[in-house]
């Protein structure tokens, strides 16, 4: 009896539980596997939300740094259209579609609260819209596509730099969410046992190798420079 649902099977799962039995380590894992991929899948619709809540209630982009956020757009425009075209699992990639959705509007919110945009910015969002339907729709040479997806992961190494280094010489996070980064990294971390389950390209695992090194410095530093809160001074009678 095969019951298949999403590429999830559940028969062996079922049939061995009916019998009494833990089900056996080589029908779990894969099971596993898929539904942790869909729950990153569910949870990366929601990932950068807290990041957008922040700037839009302070009205501010203190301590971000913006080659950051567009680099990241960069990152996950390639990431997206290499999985696809490579015709993996959705389940082994789908919050890259919701988290570039999400990076494209924090981007654009950024751009908003930051000075007046100039010429070099227009022609970044320009090039970015004119290549990027390109790359998406994988119309560029196959070798090409390969030396671009391995240079992904350079792109979302160096993304995450300026915003470290910003960081780290102000001594202070600013804007930066605590709820988006830790997300990021738990995110991260379940992605590589959901690929090695996937037998997703060995390019593929270290992208979120990188993802889990990353994302932990910027938790680190959250928590690192963070401020304690003014203590309130007790009324005298």
């Amino acid at each position: 009896m095969e019951l298949e649902i999403l590429g999830m099977n559940f028969a062996c799962v079922l049939a061995a539980l009916a019998d009494g039995k833990i089900p056996e380590k080589g029908c779990l894992l894969p099971l596993a596997s898929k539904l942790l991929g869909y729950g990153i899948v569910a949870a990366s619709t929601t990932v950068k939300l807290p990041q957008i809540l922040k700037i839009l209630k302070h009205g501010s982009v203190r301590g971000l740094s913006v080659a950051s956020f567009e680099l990241e757009v960069v990152g996950y425009t390639i990431a997206l259209a290499y999985c696809i075209h490579k015709g993996l699992p959705f389940s082994a990639y789908g919050e890259l579609a919701f988290l570039l959705i999400q990076a494209i509007i924090l981007v654009a919110i950024i751009y908003y609260y930051s000075p007046p945009m100039g010429t070099k910015t227009w022609l970044k969002a320009l090039l970015y819209c004119g290549l990027a339907p390109i790359v998406l729709g994988g119309k560029i040479d196959p070798a090409l596509f390969e030396v671009l997806y391995a240079s992904q992961h350079a792109i979302f190494f160096c993304a995450r730099i300026p915003q470290i280094w910003k960081n780290f010489t102000n001594k202070g996070t600013g804007e930066l969410s605590f709820l988006t980064c830790f997300m990021n990294f738990a995110g991260s971390i379940v992605r590589v046992f959901t690929s090695i389950q996937e037998k997703t390209p060995l390019s593929v695992i270290l992208g979120s190798a990188i993802g889990i090194v990353m994302n932990g410095t910027l938790l680190g530093q959250i928590v690192m420079y963070q401020k304690p809160a003014p203590k309130k001074e007790k009324k005298r009678d």
